[in-house]
């Protein structure tokens, strides 16, 4: 099994060992207290331990943040045992997995709701406009597998459109200036390019029923093996810990955006956008997208999406999704070409601390 692009890039990493490159920071905490080493890149939908640690939710533990915009270092570090936790978009996992990378998949954290569109450009009137022309994704990312699920159910093979490798930021701008016939973009890159380029629409959008059923658009918990293994209990803890983040702030956003933007690095109203207000509910019907575009996972959702307490996840979902979700990822990378074969979720997947953890 390989995922080239990626693993070459990461041995070239871990040759290098490029620690440098690292933005850390820490708050000092009692000498009782345990630390937990935290990976992640800047996004405001990881900033809940900033919010536990704001407020000494978890006294017990101490955490000390690592943010690096590449995932694929942080998954290094995270299997060479130089970080605990890395919060990083869920289609890692199989990939983790393949590659025997000494880290596994525990919890699925939020979900995109409206978070990410696919956008055409003016002049594209129907998927198979977009034939023979270049389309911006980020490659092995979840974007990829949106835009090839959307080109594939509109009649376009995803291999008859070119894909063009470009971060959000970049493809934003090359819509506008007509480089590109149509790209995935997430907040606030999809309302920059939709505002601001006449004519261009959404075609797809995570808000829509498939997707929040699916489950595609999602963050997610990855943890050490070290830490599953011989620290169960700080591993237990830390889960435990993000989840009283995602509460607190769903009680107090407005304090809490502000500790999420100071963290992360984010202008405030783009927080406020993004992650919104904790007023977001399981019942679409009942919600308004001004209150986020992230539908934040409470500890008993996510557990019943690992399949690990009875009732059903959000949004249509079904108990146990999750191994379908890890199945749908890796069917994709598969197309790709990025792997060869299939992992077994079972190699990968530690559903059974979110149990633990309740």
């Amino acid at each position: 099994m390989k995922f080239d692009s990626l693993m070459s890039k990461l041995g070239k990493f871990l040759a290098a060992s490029a620690i440098a490159s690292l933005s850390f920071s820490a708050i000092p905490a009692a000498n009782a207290a345990e630390t937990i080493r935290v990976g992640h890149f800047s996004w405001p939908g990881y900033g809940f331990l900033y919010v536990n640690q704001h407020h000494n939710l978890s006294p017990d533990l101490n955490f000390e943040f690592t943010v690096i915009e590449d995932p694929v270092q942080l998954f290094a570090l995270l299997g060479t045992n130089k970080l605990d936790v890395v919060f990083s978009t869920i289609e890692f996992g199989p990939i983790l997995a393949a590659e025997d990378m000494g880290s596994k998949l525990v919890a699925l954290s939020n979900l995109g709701y409206g978070s990410d569109d696919i956008i055409v450009h003016p002049d594209i009137k129907s998927a198979a406009d977009l034939k023979g022309k270049q389309v911006a994704v980020l490659e092995g990312g979840l974007s990829h597998i949106m835009m090839g699920i959307w080109l594939e159910q509109n009649g376009v093979k995803w291999d008859e459109v070119e894909m063009v490798n470009l971060i959000a930021g970049d493809a934003a701008a090359a819509m506008m200036s007509g480089q590109v016939a149509a790209a995935e973009l997430w907040a606030p890159f999809n309302t920059e390019v939709l505002e601001n380029l006449p004519g261009s629409r959404s075609v797809a959008n995570s808000l829509e029923t498939q997707w929040l059923e699916s489950g595609l658009i999602a963050d997610a918990i990855f943890m050490s093996n070290d830490l599953l293994d011989n620290r169960r209990d700080l591993a237990v803890k830390t889960l435990q810990a993000i989840f009283k983040g995602v509460e607190h702030w769903r009680a107090n956003s407005e304090v809490d955006n502000q500790v999420i933007s100071d963290a992360v690095g984010f202008p405030m109203a783009d927080v406020e956008a993004i992650i919104g207000n904790g007023k977001l509910t399981t019942e679409v019907a009942k919600n308004d997208i001004k209150d986020g575009t992230l539908y934040m996972y409470t500890l008993e959702d996510t557990a019943r999406f690992c399949g690990v307490a009875p009732g059903s996840p959000p949004f249509g979902q079904k108990n146990g999704q999750m191994v379908d979700h890890w199945n749908l990822t890796q069917k994709w990378w598969v197309n790709f070409g990025f792997m060869t074969d299939v992992a077994d979720p079972a190699k990968g997947l530690d559903c059974a601390l979110v149990k633990e953890a309740l």
